[in-house]
């Protein structure tokens, strides 16, 4: 029997949401004068909330307005490394490093399975030591560069799993060898919570607490 503990990163391993902060980051390293862009950024944000737009369009807008539509990839590793370490510094919770290093020391497969791009996702996963890193992948161009599209769906609620499956299946992993353990902070991501065999809700939002009650999940709170 093989073990894997799976990890949401934004407010389960992280104190705060890292996409906007990427953006800013990236905003300030290459072109500060997209900080301007900034309000823009925020009505693209309304017009999710009035589904006006769905998650993936208001990445796509919002990396097209802070950094632009293409990038080399050589760049953006720059700056996503750069994020990365300010990330480690001052944003991840004390409460996920000590389980992230308690699953590893008990000989779980470490892999976090986030929404977020993989772009900078990836980097901050390394930093952590996690062996896998399940994101949403962006579009690339004949030259490889990052486009503002997303290549696929948005790592997100029934997706993030679909994701997950899928990693599996080119992992040669069966969901019958395995003992899985699930961390999150949101309730979207109940469906990868009711298919593991640990379920935990982790700094849990209220509709995450209500259905951990329910379900009889242990609640953690790593802030």
């Amino acid at each position: 029997m093989q073990h894997l503990a799976i990890y949401d990163m934004d407010k389960t391993i992280t104190a705060q949401p890292t996409w906007t902060r990427f953006l800013v980051h990236a905003a300030r390293m290459r072109s500060p004068w997209r900080l301007a862009l900034l309000p823009a950024v925020g009505m693209a944000g309304l017009g999710y909330l009035l589904k006006l737009v769905d998650r993936a369009g208001l990445k796509a807008i919002s990396q097209r307005l802070m950094i632009g539509p293409a990038l080399a990839p050589e760049e953006m590793a720059r700056v996503a490394e750069a994020f990365a370490d300010v990330e480690m510094e001052t944003g991840v919770l004390h409460g996920a490093r000590e389980r992230i290093a308690a699953d590893r020391a008990a000989g779980y497969r470490l892999v976090m399975a986030t929404a977020s791009h993989g772009y900078y996702a990836t980097a901050i996963g390394h930093r952590l030591g996690f062996d896998a890193v399940i994101a949403t992948n962006a579009k690339r161009d004949a030259r490889g560069h990052i486009l503002s599209g997303l290549e696929g769906e948005n790592c997100y609620g029934p997706v993030k799993l679909r994701m997950i499956e899928n990693w599996m299946t080119s992992q040669r992993l069966a969901r019958s060898d395995l003992h899985i353990r699930a961390y999150s902070d949101h309730v979207s991501d109940a469906p990868m919570l009711d298919w593991a065999d640990e379920a935990f809700a982790v700094n849990a939002h209220g509709p995450l607490a209500a259905l951990a009650k329910q379900r009889g999940w242990p609640l953690l709170d790593w802030r």
